[in-house]
This record gives structure tokens, sequence and C-alpha cells, in this order.
């Protein structure tokens, strides 16, 4: 995930200076991010980059971008050394309130983590809170997860009411099994009487087994 341009425009002049000087803190001084990411959406700017997407489920909030560069300054000052970045991601995660966690998830896919962030999709695709749900499944869960893992992330989309445009990747990782598995979660909704939700009915009309 990059800081521009979408960054740059939503921010004002003070808080591009203030991220500039946040970012060359962090690189000079590595230890600084652990003091800084709790903080940045205070010290830089805040809000929606779509505004009909306010609560930033389908698309980042200027926080997750401006901690998101946070990350990638931090990155840089590890000169790319993917054993101390991961540690270093994994305890901004752990100790992270949900905004944090969400901004750590959506910067994954422009860190040199390789596949090691996996647990931390797990934990979010564990919860209920659609925003780290949501964020979970974004270009890095598309690189990284294994194709059973990426399917129960989908159905766990449908579950808990997370757009299905929020998930990177549907229409080339859609398959025959994914498909069974929503005929089979739609189904259970009509048996109990309870609505199909729009987007299972989109992945099964736009992914349907051809005859």
């Amino acid at each position: 995930m990059t800081a521009a341009p979408t960054l740059a425009a939503a921010l004002t002049d003070e808080g591009r200076g203030r991220l500039t000087d946040l970012i060359q803190e962090v690189r000079h001084d590595p230890a600084a991010a652990r003091r800084r990411f709790p903080a940045a959406a205070r010290l830089v700017g805040r809000g929606p980059t779509d505004p009909s997407d306010p609560l930033g489920v389908t698309t980042p909030l200027v926080e997750d971008l401006v901690r998101g560069a946070l990350l990638e300054a931090l990155a840089a000052a590890r000169d790319g050394a993917a054993d101390r970045i991961l540690q270093d991601v994994e305890a901004l995660y752990r100790d992270g309130d949900a905004d944090e966690k969400r901004a750590v998830l959506r910067a994954l896919p422009a860190l040199p983590v390789g596949a090691g962030a996996l647990p931390l999709l797990r934990d979010a695709l564990r919860t209920n809170d659609t925003r780290l749900v949501a964020a979970a499944m974004g270009a890095y869960a598309t690189a990284h997860l294994d194709d059973d893992a990426w399917r129960q992330g989908v159905l766990k989309c449908l579950f808990v009411g997370v757009p299905v445009a929020a998930v990177d990747g549907l229409d080339r990782r859609a398959d025959a099994e994914l498909v069974r598995m929503v005929t089979a979660y739609a189904e259970e909704r009509r048996a109990a009487g309870r609505e199909v939700p729009a987007d299972a009915t989109r992945i099964l009309t736009d992914h349907a087994p051809t005859p």
C-alpha cells in the first residue's frame, strides 16, 4: 500500500508536513514506530478516502494510509530484513486497537514479510469485526492464503455482512468449490426462512459452472 497519491490529496499541508517528519523519524529510529503508530491519525489526519464508504470497509481510510506509510518507512529502516520487520508488524498488530490492526492488515501487501504474516490474517478472520475481516481479505490474502482458507474467508464475509467487493481477486480465485460452498450456505438460509444476501447470489450468478 502506498501513501500517494490518494493520501497526499486527502491531507492538509500541515498533515503532509507532519507525515514527512514522522517518516523521517521512523527511518532514523525504527523504535519510534511503536510510539508514533497509535497517534498517527491524530497527528496527521483521518477520515474516509471514499465518501461513499465512510467506515472504510471496502476502501482504506486516511489513517490506514498514514499508518501504512509509517510501516513502509519502518521496513526501509530495517533494510528489508524480513524477520525484524515481521516482529515489528506482529507487535504493532498485537498491541494495537481495532483501527491499528486494520491498518497493519491493509499495509501487508507492501511489506517484505512473505507469508509470515498469515497468523495475523487468521486472527482477523476469527473476529466478527467487519472492517478487520474486510482488510484481511485484501491483496495479501490473495497472494498467500491457500485455496481452502481463502474460500472460508469469502464465506466469513457473507456471514458477517462484509461486501464481497472488499475481497481482492474474487473473480480470479472463485472456483467450483467456492460455488458449492456458497450454494450450501444459500440453501441453509432459505431452509431457515432467511433472506439470501445479494452478494451470495452474485457469486452464484457470476461464477456458475458452464454447462
